[in-house]
């Protein structure tokens, strides 16, 4: 009942007349009684950058979907990109007696004495498993999307400095054009500034981009929110998404399908990520002497195609 090691050698068949019985009986394990036993505090420390509808928000109930059903609390503390609270609250959550700590999308040099997951963004510290996207087959998929259709003027949004992704998804998608054959040139490439998940963000750099009268009829976001603020930037100048300028958003949040037009997107598997996070990490906890676990886990991305992209000079 309290997810112990030795728990996975018990016949499925007898584990589930034990739950059934639990549940008839309405049985609640003790918290107190599981931390006395097993000097654990059954709960896990969460460090995010924010906590808003997106990214982070859609990573959170993964974590959360799986640490419930575990039977563990969790404690989340939002940093903003602040280095001071980057370095301090890791400390503040092992004051707290938490048993391991998942980390997401956020700059990873600490060494803590309990075990830690991250989330995007790869990490070469001891103790620390990392679970990345496969950034090399994300971009592949969204320039040979817009190759296919006829576009070769991209233009491309990049993310913040401070995120983890940034670099790895830039480098990426070089590769990638280097290997279809397309230019990717500095006067159609602009960057998120701020620290705001906010469709704002990809307005503001949008504009820009238009101010400087470089043609283009694509545009590769780096993520959903700022492809949206893209999309109100380019109706604003007068050009029809997809008819004039297409375009390809990543991460496939909640918003994406509901849009009009409905964004075509790389989708990595935000809550599913959340979740293998949270499994990996009870998993080190529970074998605490194993030092056999994965440095890193890698998750394929998916393109999924809807209104936001179309031929070249086409709807």
């Amino acid at each position: 009942m309290n997810h112990a090691p030795v728990a996975d050698s018990i016949p499925r068949a007898t584990q589930e007349r034990i739950f059934s019985a639990a549940r008839e009986l309405n049985y609640r394990p003790s918290f107190s009684a599981r931390w006395a036993r097993t000097a654990r505090s059954f709960t896990i420390g969460v460090l995010v950058p924010e906590v808003s509808e997106g990214y982070a928000s859609l990573v959170l109930s993964g974590i959360e979907g799986h640490l419930l059903r575990e039977g563990y609390f969790y404690l989340v503390a939002s940093h903003r990109h602040r280095q001071d609270l980057i370095d301090e609250y890791p400390r503040l959550l092992i004051a707290r007696s938490v048993d391991g700590m998942i980390v997401v999308d956020t700059p990873w040099e600490s060494d803590l004495p309990i075990p830690v997951v991250k989330i995007s963004g790869e990490s070469h510290k001891n103790g620390v498993t990392s679970i990345m996207l496969d950034h090399d087959r994300a971009a592949e998929l969204a320039l040979a999307h817009l190759q296919k259709l006829g576009h070769e003027r991209i233009a491309f949004i990049k993310g913040q400095e401070f995120s983890s992704d940034t670099a790895a998804r830039w480098q990426s998608i070089t590769r990638a054009a280097d290997h279809l054959g397309l230019e990717i040139s500095p006067k159609l490439t602009v960057q998120l500034e701020g620290d705001l998940a906010s469709p704002e963000l990809g307005y503001r750099v949008t504009k820009r981009l238009l101010e400087r009268k470089v043609r283009f009829t694509a545009l590769f976001s780096f993520n959903d929110v700022s492809a949206i603020g893209a999309i109100e930037a380019l109706r604003g100048a007068g050009f029809e998404v997809p008819a004039d300028v297409s375009v390809v958003g990543f991460d496939d949040i909640q918003n994406a399908a509901y849009h009009r037009p409905q964004l075509t997107t790389v989708r990595q598997p935000l809550k599913k990520m959340g979740m293998i996070a949270a499994e990996a990490l009870l998993r080190r906890i529970a074998r605490p002497d194993d030092d056999s676990y994965a440095r890193q886990i890698v998750i394929e991305p998916e393109l999924v195609v809807r209104k936001s992209t179309a031929p070249v000079g086409k709807d």
